[in-house]
């Protein structure tokens, strides 16, 4: 039988409703803020902006799904995705931008510079 791809990986950290966090985010796997957040986020896998988040933060990741409210700049390796509950404001660098009916983004989108280095980052491997 064949097996399904997991879309996200296994949540390792979680910012709940009603937790505020200030500072710098640096994390492997997948992590998920559903409180406030603000600051600086690096990470080497996904980012998941719950429903009434809010994020205002730099943000470094491979991919991002935005349900929330983020406002910033965004540079991701693989998929940024807004869904119809999210908000985002901001300067954004990837190779794929997803935003569903309803979704609201105010900024400045790059994909071209995007794809060019992920194409040379996978000649290198």
């Amino acid at each position: 039988m064949w097996e399904k791809k997991k879309e996200t990986e296994e949540i390792k950290a979680f910012l709940g409703q009603g937790a505020e966090f200030i500072g710098k985010l640096i994390f492997n796997g997948s992590v998920r803020i559903d409180g406030k957040f603000q600051g600086e986020i690096f990470g080497q896998g996904s980012l998941v902006v719950g429903q009434g988040a809010t994020v205002d933060a730099s943000i470094a990741v491979k991919s991002v799904y935005i349900s929330g409210d983020v406002r910033g700049n965004i540079e991701v390796n693989e998929k940024v995705n807004i869904h119809s509950t999210g908000k985002f404001t901001g300067d954004v660098r990837t190779p794929v931008f997803v935003m569903e009916e309803g979704a609201f983004f105010d900024g400045r989108s790059c994909m071209a510079e995007a794809i060019k280095q992920k194409d040379e980052s996978s000649q290198t491997q």
